[in-house]
């Protein structure tokens, strides 16, 4: 993928840093934003060939200051990494407070309609197999008792991804979806912290909970969900187009 320009939002860390020095390494010229200006800078001192915008993805003047520094550094965009997401509040839906509902439809749902706006003239300019990628869950695929704003935020990027698939697709532009399941790290702990918790029960019971649910009895990895995103993006996927594709070792349920 030499010289295939890419954005990540929300890149700075977890798998969209992942994804964002996947691209790196097989050639590609890469643009991550992120909120945390902090590790943008421990991104960029282990990859200083990935320049960085400093924004908040909720917010749409942030967004567009982003699609600034992108015609600044790449020229334009074949690429896009819509990987901006939060956990969202846990707990019976009777007791979650509005602002934390209307935060997880802020950063998971409507920055990736911020982005997708701004990327797609730059898509359908680019003559090299350009793809957008909307990083969901497999919450997007099953209900997922007390973590009800997540999951409906999720399911939502499916349905946006379906939509611009076919809008996009006379222009040569492949939107697909990707699920990841439950991926190994820090996140992923504490979303199992706080199930735990909201359940009534420790966190070491919570976590065999979750790998019993799971086909394979394992996490996935950041390196997993990065390679899905490399081979979206390579010509072996020129057809492959509407898609949400899970990589979590089969969840049967949540």
């Amino acid at each position: 993928m030499p010289g295939l320009r890419v954005l990540v939002s929300a890149g700075a860390a977890g798998i969209g840093a992942g994804i964002a020095r996947a691209f790196r390494e097989a050639g590609a010229r890469v643009h991550v934003c992120d909120i945390d200006a902090a590790a943008l800078e421990r991104l960029t001192a282990e990859s200083p060939e990935i320049t960085t915008s400093t924004a908040d993805a909720s917010v749409a003047r942030d967004v567009d200051t982003v699609f600034d520094d992108v015609r600044n550094t790449l020229g334009g965009l074949d690429v896009l990494v819509n990987n901006v997401g939060i956990a969202g509040p846990t707990g019976p839906v009777e007791q979650l407070r509005p602002a934390d509902w209307e935060r997880a439809v802020d950063v998971n749902l409507n920055s990736h309609f911020y982005f997708a706006r701004r990327a797609v003239p730059l898509l359908k300019a680019s003559s090299a197999n350009p793809c957008l990628i909307a990083m969901s869950s497999v919450a997007g695929r099953l209900g997922y008792a007390l973590r009800t704003p997540y999951a409906s935020t999720k399911w939502a990027i499916v349905g946006m991804m379906k939509s611009l698939a076919i809008e996009l697709g006379p222009h040569g532009v492949r939107v697909n979806a990707i699920l990841p399941g439950t991926v190994e790290g820090e996140r992923m702990d504490g979303v199992i912290g706080a199930r735990a918790a909201a359940s009534g029960v420790s966190v070491d019971e919570m976590r065999r909970e979750y790998l019993g649910k799971i086909s394979l009895r394992r996490m996935v990895t950041v390196d997993d969900v990065a390679a899905m995103a490399l081979f979206l993006c390579s010509p072996a996927a020129r057809n492959v187009t509407g898609q949400a594709i899970s990589v979590d070792g089969n969840i049967e349920y949540l």
